[in-house]
């Protein structure tokens, strides 16, 4: 079932989450602030201090043009106003009116100074608001390469300090406003964040907790295609694998409770018949307590295997193994055993065929797959196996005669405790263990170990093992 979660209460993870987005994103605007701030600030310093070097140089070059014309300064001594015209023209020609801020305070006549040849002032300079003299920077006025006089002009630091800096605290103002957007931003995204990850965080706690007290039926919805779902999805796989492992666990166990129920049984109905006199103590009846007391230990062994074969502790000694000589000696040690059943063997095994293999293991292996053909295959039947090298895999096949099995019932064939027809009476088979134990094996020696429709009418096994290019 899919997982309904109580509303989450304020998430550690998403508040820490949220703070460290929020300060991150903080510290990241305020070091842009500071960085632009500065950047603006010099570059636009450096702009005024090449802009008024430019305008001077310029307004130089025309004043020595304009001392030529005239013969001299004595008129502008005598004409101050003109001063304001004559830069006007110098600077903008062509213009009626100069341009309008910046640009203008560059070029405000009132920042420059006209010295003779002598040093003597001809435009001065005013004071400051404080009365101070203002320091400024001198360029000689040429004409003909002889120097007729000195412009002075207004360094670009005591404009912007006069201009009590309005372009830079209006970009200042702009980029504060930016930042602060960027902080709000950065806020509502880390609160949405951190809401959106403490509650995903928060159902798989939830989640989490009750796998671990039990409840494997618990599920996570799988929404969008992030690292998240992807956990969920796996969380989810788990939990069915637990769900799934739970149920055979138990069906295992109720299984194994129900074969040891039978023999022992029969060996308490038949010790009861012996205390009532029903039955002679005799060899016979001894011999019949002495089979179900062997099948129990068959049983016990067989499960010992299968554990062992769980937990990785199967003990297998694997050599060099020529697997055709193998199987061949155990398939002409069977023949009476087959001809008891009234099985017909046929075999095509083509060797050498070296494996790496334990001769107990595959003994047994073999003894299970004989077994499982005598118990089901319907007298008189047949019996054919063969061994091929195929590439780098020795290839045996392991076929029977009628009846067969139907296809959904192939996958569930190595399932311990199951049998096709659903009966747990013995008459129709062994205890339902041989096929899983058969698989363990043939795992243990690296091959695989799969079933199919037999042409004969029966089952047919197709195993496969490890090649070995030569003998050790």
């Amino acid at each position: 079932m899919a997982l309904r979660l109580p509303r989450p209460a304020v998430s550690r993870l998403g508040v820490k989450l949220f703070l460290i987005i929020l300060l991150v994103n903080v510290v990241i605007a305020g070091l842009v602030f500071l960085a632009v701030s500065r950047s603006l600030d010099r570059g636009f310093i450096e702009y005024l201090e090449t802009t008024q070097a430019n305008r001077a140089e310029t307004l130089a070059e025309g004043l020595g043009a304009e001392w030529a014309r005239r013969g001299g300064w004595q008129w502008l001594r005598d004409s101050p106003p003109a001063w304001q015209r004559l830069v006007r023209q110098q600077l903008w020609p062509g213009e009626r009116h100069p341009p309008r801020g910046i640009e203008r305070r560059l070029g405000d006549a009132r920042d420059f100074v006209l010295h003779d040849a002598d040093g003597l002032p001809v435009i001065g300079l005013p004071p400051d608001k404080r009365g101070n003299a203002a320091e400024l920077e001198w360029l000689p006025i040429l004409h003909d390469g002889e120097r007729v006089g000195t412009l002075g002009y207004r360094p670009p630091r005591q404009l912007v300090a006069r201009m009590e800096r309005v372009f830079l605290k209006r970009q200042q103002r702009n980029l504060g406003i930016i930042v602060a957007a960027l902080g709000l931003a950065s806020l509502l995204l880390a609160g949405a964040l951190a809401w959106w990850l403490g509650r995903r965080t928060h159902g798989m706690a939830v989640a989490t907790r009750r796998l671990t007290e039990g409840d494997y039926g618990i599920r996570l919805p799988e929404r969008g295609r992030d690292e998240l779902s992807r956990l969920a999805h796996h969380f989810n796989v788990l939990a069915a694998t637990l769900e799934a492992s739970r149920e055979a666990r138990s069906r295992w166990v109720s299984d194994i409770a129900h074969e040891l129920r039978t023999p022992l049984a029969v060996l308490r109905g038949e010790i009861e018949a012996m205390q009532d006199g029903i039955r002679t103590l005799d060899a016979d009846g001894l011999r019949s307590l002495g089979q179900e007391v062997g099948q129990l230990e068959r049983l016990v062994a067989d499960l010992r295997l299968l554990s062992q074969s769980d937990a990785g502790a199967l003990e297998v000694q694997l050599a060099p193994l020529d697997l055709a000589e193998n199987l061949g000696t155990r398939l002409a040690e069977a023949r009476g055993w087959l001809d008891d059943s009234d099985l017909s063997l046929t075999t095509a095994i083509r060797g050498p065929a070296w494996i790496r293999g334990d001769g107990r293991r595959l003994r047994q292996l073999w003894t299970n797959l004989l077994d499982n053909s005598c118990a089901y295959t319907r007298a008189p039947g047949r019996l054919e196996v063969r061994l091929a090298v195929v590439d780098d895999r020795v290839r045996v096949t392991w076929q029977d005669s009628a009846p067969g099995v139907p296809p959904e019932a192939m996958g569930r064939l190595t399932e311990r405790l199951y049998r096709v027809e659903g009966s747990r009476s013995r008459a129709s088979g062994g205890s339902g263990l041989g096929l899983s134990i058969a698989s363990a094996l043939v795992k243990t020696h690296g091959g695989t170990f799969e079933a199919s429709a037999s042409p004969l009418g029966g089952l047919c096994w197709t195993l496969e093992f490890p090649r070995l290019a030569t003998a050790d």
